[in-house]
């Protein structure tokens, strides 16, 4: 039944079917035959309608069926750690950490997020950030210049 998208609460009435069937849990969630030859009316009780039911019996029929969308993975640059691993024109991976009035920063995998300046978000002219970024969007940023001492990275989203 967990590979079932039916609620717990309804297990025993899967069960109850299934034993009307003359089979197994296992026999009878998936078993698109068995599913269509089941009475619904049979089933309708006070606390569970036709409708309820008819949903119960489409989840019965996907079992496994993972409805959650795919989750995509991220990864840094594997070869960039620290500030001092940076060069300036390196292209690399980055996740948008805070948005401001004045740009956007990303953090690469150093220590220090970088940040994006508003002329550099995009290669056309944009009123504030929010038109080309979301927090915890997927980027790809070039890196314009560092300043170890002043911990400041300087990326641009532009022609990457």
């Amino acid at each position: 039944m967990d590979r079932s998208g039916v609620h717990p609460e309804n297990y025993g009435l899967i069960k109850k079917m299934a034993d009307d069937k003359r089979v197994d849990l296992e026999q009878f969630v998936g078993n698109t035959s068995l599913i269509k030859q089941t009475d619904l009316s049979h089933y309708i009780t006070e606390d569970i309608g036709e409708l309820t039911l008819k949903d119960i019996f489409k989840e019965l029929l996907k079992p496994g069926l993972d409805p959650r969308e795919e989750v995509s993975t991220f990864q840094f640059a594997s070869n960039i750690h620290t500030m001092s691993d940076l060069r300036v024109g390196m292209v690399l991976p980055g996740i948008v950490s805070n948005i401001t009035a004045f740009g956007a920063f990303v953090d690469i995998g150093v220590k220090q997020d970088g940040l994006v300046h508003v002329s550099h978000l995009a290669d056309r002219y944009i009123k504030e950030p929010n038109e080309v970024v979301k927090l915890q969007q997927k980027v790809l940023v070039k890196i314009l210049e560092i300043d170890v001492n002043r911990k400041r990275i300087a990326l641009s989203m532009k022609e990457v």
